[in-house]
Formats: structure tokens, C-alpha cells, sequence
């Protein structure tokens, strides 16, 4: 490997990689070497030469993502240690021995101190996706950590770096040479067996035309709550992509389920689930329909709703805007839902935080005259873990509400 490239910080811009947030940002660089392009590793210097940290260098507000604080060699040795430890995470909270549960995320960028990675697991088949041009040049090394570490068990790596959608939906151009040849594909293998099984409910996945990887698993937790809640009531699940919601209150008992979402592809995964589960005389029917027309006009039928949106907002400019639609989303369920009501509300904006979102559900609730109490806060599960280095993080927020 050739010299790593010395990036230097101006004086005064060294505390937060300090305290080892592994974001670098461009006003805090001193000078950039021509020679540098993105994607290249570097090494992170304080105006005083004192070594900060090891990452990936790219044009941007971000320009450097640190993946280690400790002064170390980018080898292939150094690749499987960081996914193996991801690895031993997940182990350590359970999913490898859960017999019930083969879909989780093995990587979670920051949160494994992996910036710009994300790894999906989907029973066989790792879905590797890349939002740095760094670790898209890494796919060959953590390919290869990844057949080590599973073996037999891994059938096939699929590559879905093209369309690079962070864990807040928000879009990260490959700003490169290498990103305008781009194509999703298989690095390792192939599994045409789509088929996973999430705390005993079996789910097809779509990972090469689906949404983000093919599956919202960090809602896994949160759909584990609304079994608890969904015997016997009538559930709207709203924004139902691949019917997980859906599917989880069927299994508890639910009265009767209708499931809602603009695209005709995500209600035809949907169906798919459903159907997989519980065959053709499930107690469901489903809509496509925009969900704020629908709430309009049919919120007064249900005992329970699910509130899931995709990201309102994916930069800063569309915030307020975002916070205008949660609370107005919100206004539509709060006024119509029966007495005694449950709604599980959702945001997965990251720009959004858990204190904007309370706001827009409070001022959701004034607007709608109705007695509204909190049940619980929510957020995501730990396969998706917040490093206390890095809260912005957290990204999925979300409340269960009961209207009186």
C-alpha cells in the first residue's frame, strides 16, 4: 500500500475527533493536497501534528469519514477485525441464536464505526451498500471478511450501492469516476430463495428491486409491540411497503387489518406477505391509496392505526416542511381515531429529531381537541446501535399514543 495522505486541521479544529466523532468536516481542514481524490484514504492531523484518526477522504461538507482512532494499516486484516467485531456485537445480543429471526443488520455505518457501510443480512445473503466512495473500494475486502466469518452459511453478497440511500432516506451521490459505471449486482454467489422469517413471521424480500435493501428491519422491535396491542381491533397500517405491520397484528388476532401505501408494487409485496402467512382468507384487504386521502376520509373506522412514513425531510432546507406534514399526518389520525384508540407514529427523518417530532405530534394533538396520552416512546433496535460518540445516530423516532 502506498503512503497514506496527511490531511491537516486549522488550529482550534481538533476536539471532535478528540472525542472520537468520526465526522470531519470541510471547514475544519487546513489544506487539501491536489493529489487527493475521493474515495483515498488519509490520515487526520491537528495543526499541532498530533495523529486525530484514519478514514476516507470525500468533496463534500463531510470531508472525511474516520473509521479508526488508532494508527493503523487499511489491509485486509484490518477490514475482517472491524466486520468480525460488528459480528460479535450482534452475537452478543442474541439475533445469531435466535431461531425465529435470520434477517438483521450486521453494519450500521457510525454505530459500528463504519461510516458510509451498511450490511444487511437476509438469511444466506449479505447486502453490502456502500454511501462513500471509500468503502465502495473496500467491497473486495469485506467481501472477503464476510465468507470468513459466516462460511457455508453465506450464500451470496449482493451489492445495492447504486442507489446509495442512507439509513435517514437520505440520497448520497458516488461523487466519483468509479460511481458512473455503477450497477448493482451479486460480488459473491446468488439466492433466488427470497424468503426470511422475522420472530416467527415469514416475509419475501426484494433486495435487488426493493426499497432501501429490501426490508425495513429496524422496525422489528416496534412491530413486535403492536401484536401486543392489536388483538381484536381494527388496524389501518399506513405507508405498509411490504405489509410487516400488517402482518404482525394479523398473527396477534386482529379484527380485521386494511393496509395502505401509494405504490402499487409495495401493496403487491404486501399481498405477497400476507398471502405467504396466512393464505388467501386473511382477515385483510388492501389500498393503494395516498395515505393523507385515505386518513381523510376513511380514520373514523379503526380502533388502531400505524403511522409509517418514509423521510419527509432528507436535508436541513425541507425541516420545517417535514415538521408540517408529521403534524398534519398526525392531525388526520388523532381526530379520527375511535375512543380508546391506539397510534404508533413514526418519523425516520434524521434531520428531525425526537424533540421536533414530539412537538409536531403535541401540536398535532392541541389542533385535534382530544384527550392523548403517551404510552411509550420508540426508537430503533440495537442491531442498528447509536454510538455515544455520534448521536445523530439516531434517526427513527417514533411514540405509541392512546386517544381517549
Amino acid at each position: 500500500m502506498s503512503e497514506i495522505t496527511k490531511i491537516i486541521l486549522n488550529s482550534g479544529k481538533d476536539q471532535s475527533p478528540k472525542r472520537f466523532h468520526p465526522w470531519v468536516f470541510s471547514g475544519a481542514v487546513k489544506k487539501i493536497p491536489d493529489h487527493l481524490k475521493n474515495g483515498d484514504v488519509v490520515e487526520v492531523y491537528s495543526s499541532k501534528d498530533e495523529y486525530l484518526g484514519t478514514g476516507h477522504y470525500q468533496k463534500g461538507s463531510i470531508m472525511v469519514r474516520l473509521f479508526s482512532f488508532n494508527k493503523i494499516v487499511p489491509d485486509a486484516g484490518f477490514w475482517e477485525s472491524k466486520i468480525q467485531s460488528a459480528f460479535n456485537y450482534r452475537q452478543a445480543i442474541g439475533l445469531m441464536s435466535d431461531e425465529n429471526t435470520n434477517v438483521y443488520r450486521l453494519v450500521y455505518g457510525e454505530g459500528d464505526g463504519l461510516p458510509g457501510l451498511i450490511i444487511d443480512y437476509y438469511n444466506g445473503t449479505a447486502v453490502f451498500q456502500a454511501h462513500s466512495i471509500g468503502m465502495y473500494r473496500e467491497r473486495n475486502h469485506i467481501v472477503s471478511a464476510l465468507k470468513e466469518i459466516y462460511g457455508d452459511k453465506l450464500k451470496a453478497v449482493y451489492d445495492k450501492s447504486k442507489e446509495s440511500l442512507g439509513a435517514s432516506g437520505t440520497k448520497v451521490p458516488l461523487e466519483n469516476e468509479e460511481a458512473s459505471e455503477l450497477k448493482n449486482g451479486y460480488l459473491f454467489g446468488s439466492d433466488d430463495q427470497k424468503q426470511v422469517m422475522e420472530n416467527g413471521n415469514k416475509f419475501h424480500i426484494d433486495w435487488e428491486e426493493g426499497q432501501k435493501t429490501g426490508f425495513f428491519i429496524d422496525q422489528r422491535e416496534n412491530r413486535k409491540l403492536v401484536a401486543e396491542y392489536a388483538s381484536g381491533k381494527k388496524v389501518l397500517d399506513c405507508f405498509c411497503y411490504a405489509g410487516g405491520f400488517s402482518t404482525y397484528a394479523l398473527k396477534a388476532g386482529a379484527a380485521e387489518v386494511h393496509s395502505v401505501d401509494s405504490s402499487k408494487t409495495a401493496i403487491k409485496l404486501t399481498d405477497t406477505n400476507i398471502n405467504l402467512n396466512f393464505g388467501e382468507e386473511a382477515r385483510q384487504t388492501s389500498f393503494v391509496a395516498d395515505a393523507f386521502e385515505f386518513l381523510g376520509s376513511h380514520s373514523s373506522e379503526y380502533d388502531m392505526m400505524i403511522i409509517d412514513p418514509p423521510a419527509f425531510a432528507k436535508h436541513r432546507d425541507a425541516r420545517h416542511q417535514a415538521v408540517m406534514g408529521y403534524r398534519r399526518l398526525n392531525a388526520l389520525a388523532i381526530k379520527g381515531i375511535k375512543p380508546g384508540g391506539i397510534i404508533f407514529t413514526f418519523s425516520c427523518s434524521q434531520v428531525v429529531d425526537k424533540y421536533l417530532f414530539h412537538g409536531a405530534i403535541t401540536a398535532a394533538a392541541i389542533e385535534s381537541g382530544r384527550t392523548v396520552r403517551i404510552l411509550k416512546y420508540l426508537s430503533q433496535p440495537a442491531d442498528h446501535p447509536i454510538s455515544i460518540y455520534h448521536p445523530e445516530g439516531e434517526y427513527l423516532k417514533g411514540m405509541i399514543l392512546y386517544i381517549e
